[in-house]
């Protein structure tokens, strides 16, 4: 039961923190700092997923000497974590009142 509510939060999860530019290192740190714990072989295929769906933009680029894979929501990603804020709101209202 926990496992399925932790695997649909983790898209709204990714989505919330790629408001901002990070690379696939960066955004498990920082999800981590949250409390929110994954696996590369979790992230990575996520982000593809993601991408392929038109809600994330990246972009490579080398820092520190090393290419690193740059991922920002797409307009279409920003739209979709609004959708997706508001049905956790709603969800989250709906169970408060139970």
């Amino acid at each position: 039961m926990r496992l399925e509510l932790r695997r649909g939060s983790l898209v709204m999860a990714v989505l919330a923190c790629l408001r901002t530019e990070q690379y696939g290192y960066s955004l498990r740190q920082a999800l981590a700092a949250d409390g929110l714990e994954m696996e590369e072989s979790t992230l990575y295929p996520l982000l593809r997923r993601l991408e392929s769906q038109g809600l994330l933009q990246r972009e490579w680029r080398e820092e520190e000497k090393r290419k690193k894979r740059f991922y920002l929501l797409s307009p279409g990603g920003v739209s979709m974590l609004a959708a997706l804020t508001d049905e956790w709101r709603g969800i989250n209202a709906s169970l408060d009142k139970i």
